[in-house]
């Protein structure tokens, strides 16, 4: 009788059983993971996974016992071949990957700007804005074209209120009567407002 129960699972893979061969896997898998995880530095975690080197050793495993014969006689020396193998692949990828960070440089967060340029409208998208700029123009007295031109260009109503001479509340009023003239005329079946 064998002295570990993988002792016995590790004569059936030895024999060339697929099937000990995935419950040798599944055993010796999260330990193996466990491994490289202790040692995987953060600034290579986007690089690859404690999963992507077992895997891997795994596959040169398999071909070892099947192509060249390999034999254990005890789970704990697959134990520590296993461990040996995945730290010297995980090792190598270390080894691949460091050259690139090497040249890695991160971005300061001040330059996202120049990285990724704000989204251009698209010509329909204009259109469709310069008309309702007419629209709106249209609706309300030239005496506030000037206060709906510093809305369009983002200014606060306080920034409003300062550059037109008019009181902040003002500001507001005029653009909500503007913008519920606009609803009324753009949705005709729309239900009108009771007069108060």
């Amino acid at each position: 009788m064998s002295a570990h129960p993988l002792d016995a699972l590790l004569e059936r893979l030895c024999s060339g059983d697929a099937e000990a061969a995935e419950e040798v896997f599944r055993t010796y898998e999260p330990y193996l993971r466990m491994v490289v995880r202790r040692q995987l530095p953060a600034r290579l975690r986007a690089k690859f996974d404690s999963v992507d080197v077992v895997q891997s050793v795994w596959a040169d495993v398999l071909r070892g016992f099947r192509e060249s014969g390999w034999r254990f006689n005890s789970a704990s020396q697959l134990r520590a071949f296993l461990t040996k193998v995945t730290r010297n692949r995980f090792i190598d990828r270390v080894r691949q990957h460091q050259r690139v960070l090497d040249h890695e440089q991160p971005r300061e967060s001040d330059d996202l700007a120049e990285i990724a340029p704000a989204r251009q409208p698209r010509p329909s998208e204009e259109v469709r804005a310069d008309d309702l700029w007419q629209e709106m123009l249209a609706l309300c007295p030239p005496a506030h074209h000037e206060l709906l031109r510093l809305k369009r260009e983002g200014k606060s109503l306080a920034e409003i209120a300062d550059q037109t001479g008019l009181h902040p509340s003002s500001v507001r009023r005029i653009l909500y009567d503007l913008a519920r003239q606009f609803t009324a005329r753009t949705a005709p079946d729309a239900p009108e407002e009771p007069e108060r």
